[in-house]
C-alpha cells in the first residue's frame, strides 16, 4: 500500500510540475520555428559594388537548430542562388550557407527576432565561382543580418493557443534550450 501511494504522490507532483510550467512559461519548438522561417523562403536582394560587380541572391530552404552547436545561439541554414553581373560577364552560383545568431526576444512586438547573424560557412558551386563569392559574402551576411534584424522569426499570436496567448501578455525575455525557445512568464 506505501509504494502504490509514493507511486501515486509521485505521479501526481509530476503531473502538477508540468501543469505549472504551462503556467509559468511558453515554449516554441525547433520545428514550429522551422515553419515560420519558410515564410523567410525566397528572400531576393541585389547586393554588390557599384560598377565592378553586383549580384541578385534567392535564399531558400531556411531551417534552424536551436541551441545545439552553442548554448545561446540558433544555427540556420539555407541554400543561396546567385545571379552575378561583373566586368566578366554574367554567371550564375549556388551557395550553401550555414549562419548563426542570437535570439531575441522584444516584448512590445512579442517576437523572436534573430539578433548578429553572421555567416560562418558558405560553400559554392562551381568551385570556380568561390573567390568572386568570397568577396560578396560580406555584403550578404550584412543584408541578411539587417533583413533578421527588421523581421521576426517568430511572433506570438493570441489566436493559436491560451499559452502562447498568456506569453504575448506575461514574457519576461528567453531562454535558449536544446531543440527549443522558452519564453519565461516570471524572472
Amino acid at each position: 500500500m506505501k509504494k502504490v501511494f509514493l507511486g501515486l504522490s509521485a505521479l501526481f507532483f509530476a503531473v502538477l510540475v508540468s501543469g505549472c510550467n504551462q503556467l509559468t512559461q511558453y515554449t516554441i519548438s525547433e520545428q514550429e520555428v522551422n515553419q515560420a522561417l519558410a515564410k523567410h523562403n525566397n528572400y531576393e536582394k541585389d547586393i554588390g559594388v557599384a560598377g565592378l560587380v553586383n549580384a541578385h541572391i534567392l535564399l531558400t530552404d531556411l531551417s534552424s537548430q536551436i541551441g545545439r552547436e552553442e548554448p545561446d545561439r540558433v544555427t540556420l541554414t539555407g541554400k543561396a542562388k546567385i545571379n552575378v553581373t561583373s566586368l566578366f560577364g554574367p554567371q550564375e552560383a549556388d551557395m550553401q550557407l550555414k549562419m548563426k545568431a542570437r535570439p531575441v526576444f522584444d516584448a512590445q512586438q512579442g517576437a523572436v527576432f534573430l539578433r548578429d547573424l553572421e555567416i560562418v560557412d558558405a560553400q559554392v558551386q562551381p568551385e570556380k565561382m568561390a573567390a568572386v563569392m568570397k568577396s560578396l559574402t560580406p555584403y550578404l551576411n550584412q543584408s541578411l543580418k539587417s533583413y533578421f534584424d527588421q523581421k521576426p522569426a517568430w511572433v506570438l499570436s493570441t489566436d493559436r493557443s491560451k499559452g502562447e496567448a498568456l506569453a504575448k501578455k506575461f514574457a519576461k525575455g528567453l531562454k535558449v534550450e536544446p531543440g527549443q525557445l522558452v519564453i519565461p512568464f516570471t524572472q
